[in-house]
């Protein structure tokens, strides 16, 4: 009986005031508020969102916070979940052209160590990549696999070592891939062959993923997580200058994580990269001279448009920086704890979805709400992406929508 009774106490303590929320003097919003995703507001809709085509692709993203964002190529739209399979449409129909399974998903046998096996057997990690005629994806096991693009038939996989943090970037020749020990390495883009390797000091405690390379008139861009911006000859590997966007500081390990996760952004002779616990700079792209700091932690994509840089902060509050000068132009904090994706700016619109699986559209201008369209598949972590007046997203469930945003 006393044991009983410790047991009840102890269950009516962990679970805190929200066992007596119902008592008129006990608050128990403000701790649920702190902890469950913000609450959306009522707004006057001025856009519409609408369903134009929808397709399942695979079994979705699995759970390791997997973002494969879909490629675009000529007419067709390719998309993969995370469990190899890999699937081609026309962008404009949604008829499907092609489908691949490129790798084996492994599982436990069957009874009850099955039944009580619950990893996430999802092994791509990197993709999808695109250029060459390739369609490029990296694994969890260090691989990168090159499939046509026409058919989807595999042309070569190659070893690189570690985990490949995020999709591999095709140019010149070449495919580049960046992995989570901050290697990136070019490999031939008819063979597969490795003919050049770049590696970066890790330190001991990092963000999962890496920043993707980008390539621009023969120079590579990326980020890593020692807090530096590095550009590399992308014919050889030869570094060009490298700049520290944020300086470890703090006592421990965590306190010291400053990864340059999120890809940079390139815009004619500037470019623009975020550090996590740190900031958003702009750099010259021929010099990597500093040009301007702003004080802000993310890491995710970025995206830009009206003169603006647009940047997701840890704390889910998108924020608005004038290009010239870095100042913030406004924020929009309604979404706090939704988990954000990346954001897309295209025409006067800024799109981000979220984890219950609304996209929501902003006004570039000033960041006001627009429109919103629930479109659920478990949530939305996969940044959207854009294709003449198209819009597309992956959910985590694996379903492909394109969609239409249009004044009402």
């Amino acid at each position: 009986m006393m044991r009983l009774l410790a047991l009840v106490f102890m269950t009516f303590v962990l679970g805190g005031c929200s066992w007596f929320g119902w008592l008129p003097w006990v608050d128990g919003d403000a701790q649920e508020d702190e902890t469950k995703p913000a609450k959306l507001q009522s707004f006057n809709a001025e856009v519409s969102v609408a369903v134009q085509w929808q397709r399942k692709v695979g079994d979705g993203l699995g759970k390791k916070y997997i973002r494969l964002v879909p490629g675009v190529v000529a007419d067709r739209i390719i998309a993969a979940d995370g469990y190899g399979a890999l699937a081609a449409f026309d962008r404009f129909s949604g008829q499907p052209i092609w489908q691949h399974q490129f790798g084996a998903v492994e599982r436990p046998g069957f009874g009850i160590k099955r039944l009580l096996d619950r990893r996430d057997p999802a092994f791509v990690s990197g993709g999808v990549g695109t250029g060459e005629g390739l369609v490029l994806m990296g694994t969890t096991q260090g691989e990168v696999i090159a499939l046509d693009v026409a058919d989807g038939s595999e042309r070569w996989r190659t070893r690189v070592g570690t985990e490949v943090g995020a999709a591999p970037t095709a140019g010149n020749g070449k495919v580049y891939v960046q992995t989570i020990d901050d290697r990136i390495s070019a490999l031939d883009a008819d063979t597969g062959v490795v003919t050049w390797t770049y590696d970066s000091q890790m330190p001991l405690l990092t963000l999962r993923g890496t920043s993707a390379p980008v390539f621009a008139q023969g120079v590579l861009y990326s980020g890593f997580a020692n807090g530096k911006v590095v550009a590399l000859r992308a014919q050889n590997g030869e570094p060009i200058w490298e700049q520290r966007i944020m300086l470890p500081e703090g006592r421990s390990e965590l306190d010291r994580i400053v990864d340059v996760d999120a890809q940079v952004e390139l815009d004619g002779a500037s470019m623009y990269a975020l550090a996590y616990q740190g900031r958003v700079a702009a750099i010259s792209r021929r010099e990597g001279r500093p040009m301007w700091e702003q004080e802000l932690s993310g890491f995710l994509d970025m995206a830009q448009g009206y003169g603006q840089v647009y940047v997701i902060d840890e704390d889910d509050t998108v924020s608005a920086l004038n290009k010239d000068s870095g100042e913030i132009n406004w924020q929009q904090a309604a979404f706090a704890r939704r988990k954000l994706t990346a954001p897309l700016a295209f025409s006067n619109y800024l799109v981000v979805g979220d984890e219950e699986g609304y996209l929501h559209v902003l006004a570039q201008r000033d960041g006001r709400l627009m429109g919103r369209r629930k479109l659920g598949g478990k949530g939305l972590r996969t940044q959207p992406i854009i294709a003449d007046d198209m819009l597309y997203t992956l959910t985590n469930s694996g379903t492909l929508t394109a969609l239409k945003v249009a004044l009402k």
